[in-house]
C-alpha cells in the first residue's frame, strides 16, 4: 500500500511541477494540481485502508479494558460486576402481569 501511495504522490508532484513551469501555468495553479489530486486522495484513501486496522486495535483495547475489569471483579467479592457471588438468587424487580406484589 505505502508504495501506490509514494507513487501516486510523484505523478502528482510531476503534474504540479509541469503545471508550475509551463508557460500559462501558475505556482498556485501546482499548488492545487497537488493538493487536489495527490495529497487529498491519498489522505482518503489511506484513510479508508486502515479502517481494519483502526477496527481491530479499538477491539483489542475494549478487551484489555474487559479483562482488567474482570480481574479487578473477581478481586473485589462485592463489586458490581458479580452481583451473584453471595450465593443469592436476583431478585425480580418487577412483579409478573396481572399479578399483585
Amino acid at each position: 500500500m505505502h508504495l501506490v501511495i509514494i507513487a501516486w504522490l510523484y505523478v502528482a508532484l510531476m503534474m504540479a511541477v509541469a503545471e508550475a513551469t509551463n508557460t500559462t501555468g501558475t505556482v498556485l495553479g501546482a499548488i492545487f494540481t497537488f493538493v487536489l489530486y495527490g495529497a487529498l486522495p491519498v489522505a482518503i484513501i489511506a484513510y479508508i485502508m486502515r479502517t481494519p486496522a483502526r477496527r481491530r486495535a479499538r477491539q483489542a483495547r475494549e478487551q484489555a479494558a474487559r479483562e482488567a475489569a474482570m480481574a479487578a471483579g473477581a478481586a473485589a467479592p462485592g463489586s458490581a460486576l458479580a452481583p451473584d457471588q453471595g450465593g443469592q438468587a436476583p431478585a425480580d424487580p418487577l412483579a409478573p402481569v396481572g399479578k399483585e406484589p
